[in-house]
């Protein structure tokens, strides 16, 4: 049995540097060291007095010490951990786009006066948690030994806990939709016939380099295009074959 200490350093880099930071800045904030409100999202302090840091320093508060930051941080590390380990194998450099990406649309999201959050944190892991979910749509989920799920319904089943205990759902939808943007985008659209669009740009693949973060991809590894060949795309080609089916039966009928 490994130690923690192994366990931490077995963790994929995204993950792992992810969840620590999250971890720290929590700690940070409970021992005084900084006020919350200095690193939330408030877009006049970011354009009249140029407090640039807001823009990525919200997405590291997870919220103070308690069962929901305990559960948010069991999720990077279990989700967003696996995320990084299998279909991301050996392509850091696209995981960290998806963060990226995901990050801006929550930002243009939060621009919104109806969807704003000052923090985007909790949309952040949700996010990854709907990726993973559409990643491993058959992995058996044991929900608090109550009872057991495919993984497809994990971010339902999740949305609909959050509504019995009373915690704000609208950080979980901006999540959701960034997710399914971000997985409409990259493997429903192109499974389609349609063009991926949303390649990992050559400067986070240079910098992944230049940092020599996580494992070096191969030639054949490097940015691989998302076929029908794998059963789990196959199955999501399936489904969305199967609903544009259904849409145009619903119009003929009428």
């Amino acid at each position: 049995m490994s130690s923690p200490a192994e366990w931490y350093n077995s963790l994929p880099p995204i993950s792992k540097t992810y969840g620590t930071v999250c971890l720290l800045f929590t700690t940070a904030s409970s021992l005084g060291l900084y006020h919350p409100a200095y690193i939330a999202l408030l877009y006049a302090p970011v354009f009249k007095r140029f407090q640039i840091w807001r823009l990525f320093t919200n997405f590291f508060f997870l919220g103070g010490f308690s069962i929901n930051f305990g559960i948010r941080l069991l999720m990077i590390a279990r989700y967003g951990v696996q995320l990084e380990q299998v279909p991301f194998n050996r392509r850091t450099a696209d995981f960290l786009w998806m963060i990226i990406f995901g990050a801006l649309v929550l930002l243009a999201l939060a621009a919104i006066p109806l969807l704003w959050s000052p923090f985007l944190g909790v949309s952040l892991v949700f996010m990854l948690v709907y990726v993973w979910s559409r990643e491993f749509p058959n992995a058996l989920i044991n929900i608090y030994g109550l009872f057991t799920l495919k993984g497809f319904y994990l971010p339902w089943v999740m949305l609909g806990l959050d509504v019995i205990f009373g915690s704000p759902l609208l950080p979980n939808l901006l999540g959701m939709f960034a997710g399914h943007l971000y997985y409409f985008l990259t493997v429903l659209h192109p499974l389609a016939g349609g063009k991926n669009i949303l390649k990992t740009p050559t400067w986070v693949h240079k910098l992944v380099r230049r940092w020599r973060i996580g494992a070096p991809p191969s030639v054949q590894e490097a940015q691989p295009e998302r076929t029908t060949t794998c059963p789990v795309r196959l199955q999501a080609l399936a489904n969305f074959t199967q609903q544009k089916e259904e849409s145009r039966e619903k119009v003929s009928s009428r």
